[in-house]
């Protein structure tokens, strides 16, 4: 009997051992900046399969045992590790990992994943990269040397030209080969709308208005570069798939700033700086001799006239030799609550060409609200409005011998091209056209109102432990105006006889919307964290591009309706 007391006895130990052995643990995980908590974080037991994830509210419950060590992990941030000691409670904050963060890519879908578990190349650009130490006038001008494998190039040199984009691998004759945008979840268009100026250039092979020869911008000029928290440039097959046909060239996933829950922050910033010719090519050293053996002893005599009286001149400083003066003003406003959090900011872009009456504007507003309804529903909102303006110059393709630089390689330093005093100016001796006063008395320019509107809605449908099911459903849409003038008076050299002065107007409207919805399920098991997601998308796209020009216009008119054709 005692033999069985005393086996009775050590098994009673040994359970109350076990019991003891055995701790319930909970607690809450925030973001260490904001205090805001973070929902799905993986609470493992180090060297188990034994884990949860945190709740909608960061809550988190696991039962381990004494002395175990609990490993908080979440992507984009650092993880942490806490060893299990007596207490019952474990409150944690983590911290953004931001020398990890590329790790973290945005898909453009519905949820996030590590770069190493994705099936395509993607290359990602932070807002800080992209602007540097002070902002950046364009896009074009941030991504530049940032993206591996992207041939990324100025579309012109005039101000607010836009940007070409091409990815390795991709090459195309008839279709296009720019890659697909996407802001904030919106469709954006890209397209570089024909103003119309191959009529007096000749720049299309077949006479045509509407090339992509005539230095037509991107609308990718349109967005303020200081608005930009990251950007994902997918450039693997799998893109195409994820997105169709559009995005055969790849996609550029934009993502913008929002507020973060504590004080407002006001932020003012304004940056001043010059462009300036920086390597130009030089003129001849030219001498009487070399005139004389290269061009005849007319051009001799011209040249000994014009050295004489001092009336050599540099054309190339002429034309391009503006110190063009560039402003940006920026203010801003973030901040929140734990219910709501917003990011508003208004901005002004004001660039001056190295070509005399050339230059760029921008002027543009954003404001984007979150705001969590419940602890089941959260709805997004970014918004943006853009008023650009921009005077190009006849800088494009040329075939007429018309545009600046053209009739440059045309021009000799003795060639006189400057007005009398009447303001006349004389005919160019060896070239179509006197490029000053294209330059002075010719009008190319355009201005563009654009509005860019998305939003999102989140249900939270289903919380257990380890696993939850989420509904997003999201829709944007991208519209704009663009509206162009040209105007090439009736007494420059080279519309006398031709087309005796030309003026265009442009009218091009653009209307794209997008909706898309998708669920979202998400389960651990062990240390497996598997996320399944199945989705609809729509696009509609409008475009309407209307140019009409009139030709041989009665003296000093500038209207449509004073042409003869």
């Amino acid at each position: 009997m005692k033999k069985v007391y005393s086996a009775l006895t050590v098994m009673l130990m040994l359970t109350v051992s076990v019991a003891y052995a055995q701790r319930t643990i909970s607690g809450m995980v925030t973001d260490g900046s904001s205090g805001e908590a973070l929902v799905g974080v993986n609470v493992i037991e180090k060297g188990s399969a034994n884990g949860a994830l945190t709740d909608l509210d960061g809550n988190f419950k696991i039962e381990v045992a004494d002395g175990a060590v609990l490993l908080f992990s979440y992507i984009g941030y650092s993880s942490s590790e806490v060893t299990v000691g007596s207490q019952s409670q474990i409150d944690i904050s983590l911290n953004e990992d931001v020398t990890n963060l590329e790790e973290v890519v945005v898909t453009g879908l519905a949820t996030s994943v590590k770069r190493s578990n994705l099936a395509n190349a993607v290359a990602s650009v932070s807002g800080e990269d992209l602007a540097g130490k002070t902002n950046i006038q364009t896009l074009d001008g941030g991504l530049q040397g940032k993206v591996a494998g992207a041939n990324i190039l100025n579309n012109s040199g005039a101000p607010g030209g836009g940007i070409s984009m091409k990815l390795r691998g991709i090459t195309t004759i008839t279709g296009s080969s720019e890659p697909l945008y996407i802001v904030d979840g919106v469709y954006i268009d890209n397209s570089a709308i024909s103003n119309g100026s191959n009529t007096v250039t000749a720049a299309s092979t077949n006479g045509a208005m509407t090339t992509n020869q005539d230095n037509a911008a991107n609308r990718i000029a349109d967005l303020d570069p200081s608005d930009i928290e990251s950007i994902e440039i997918l450039k693997g097959a799998s893109a195409s798939a994820i997105y169709g046909s559009r995005a055969n060239a790849g996609v550029v996933i934009i993502t913008t700033k929002r507020g973060s829950e504590g004080k407002t922050q006001i932020t003012f910033k304004q940056d001043v700086g010059i462009t300036k010719i920086l390597n130009p090519l030089g003129t001849r050293p030219f001498t009487s001799a070399s005139v004389l053996a290269d061009f005849g002893s007319a051009a001799q005599a011209q040249y000994d006239a014009a050295a004489a009286s001092g009336q050599l001149y540099n054309y190339e400083d002429e034309l391009y030799g503006e110190t063009g003066l560039l402003t940006n003003s920026k203010i801003t406003f973030a901040g929140g609550n734990e219910k709501t959090k917003f990011y508003l900011s208004a901005g002004r872009k004001d660039e001056e060409g190295i070509i005399k009456n050339t230059g760029f504007e921008r002027n543009s507003i954003r404001a984007n609200v979150d705001h969590k309804i419940s602890k089941f529903v959260d709805v997004n909102l970014s918004t943006n409005y853009i008023l650009s303006k921009t005077q190009r110059g006849l800088t494009n393709n040329d075939n007429a011998g018309v545009s600046y630089g053209v009739a440059l390689s045309g021009t000799l330093p003795w060639h006189d091209l400057f007005p009398n005093e009447n303001g006349i100016y004389p005919n160019h001796p060896a070239n179509p056209s006197n490029p000053l006063a294209t330059r002075d008395k010719s009008t190319v320019a355009d201005e563009t109102n654009r509005f860019v509107i998305g939003s999102g809605i989140n249900f939270n449908l289903l919380r257990r432990e380890n696993s939850f099911l989420q509904l997003k459903l999201q829709g944007g849409m991208d519209y704009y105006n663009n509206e162009s003038t040209l105007h090439f008076p009736e007494d420059l050299q080279f519309t006398i006889g031709n087309q005796n002065g030309v003026y265009s107007r442009g009218n091009n409207v653009t209307f794209n919307t997008n909706l898309s919805a998708f669920l979202i399920y998400n389960t651990t098991v062990g240390d497996i964290d598997l996320t399944s997601s199945a989705g609809v998308n729509r696009l509609d796209q409008s475009k309407e591009l209307l140019t009409v020009q009139a030709q041989q216009l009665t003296a000093g008119q500038q209207n449509l309706q004073q042409g003869g054709s």
